[in-house]
């Protein structure tokens, strides 16, 4: 499992005065997106992959107060040519604010096409 701390911005509130739904994504993609970065340990194929799906549940508002979250990343499955991860929001506090699965594809840059997961990536995807 992959763990990422990130800062609570102002620019996150919205006039609710909570962190906007949209910016949740955000943080799971930042979290996501290190995890891959680290698991597949080459910067360049992390970016062979896209976002399919992504489903989330929200269980708790956050607001600017909470100053930061804890948002945890790990792998769910491995199928022919996508990674279905597992995600979560948690404040410092421990609480659960958000709850996610989301879907990446592997993808050939030459032609935007999905393709299947090669070798190395599956190996390296398999020991995170």
């Amino acid at each position: 499992m992959h763990e990422k701390q990130v800062e609570i911005r102002w620019t996150d509130v919205d006039a609710y005065r909570h962190v906007n739904n949209a910016v949740y994504l955000t943080y799971l993609e930042e979290c996501r997106d290190e995890w891959l970065d680290r698991a597949l340990d080459d910067g360049e194929n992390a970016w062979d992959f896209v976002i399919a799906r992504v489903a989330i549940d929200f269980r708790r508002e956050l607001r600017l107060e909470d100053d930061s979250v804890v948002v945890r990343c790990r792998l769910e499955r491995i199928g022919t040519s996508s990674v279905t991860t597992r995600e979560e929001i948690r404040t410092a506090a421990d609480e659960l604010a958000a709850e996610a699965e989301a879907v990446l594809v592997a993808r050939d840059p030459a032609t935007g096409d999905s393709r299947p997961l090669r070798p190395d990536e599956r190996s390296a995807l398999e020991r995170t």
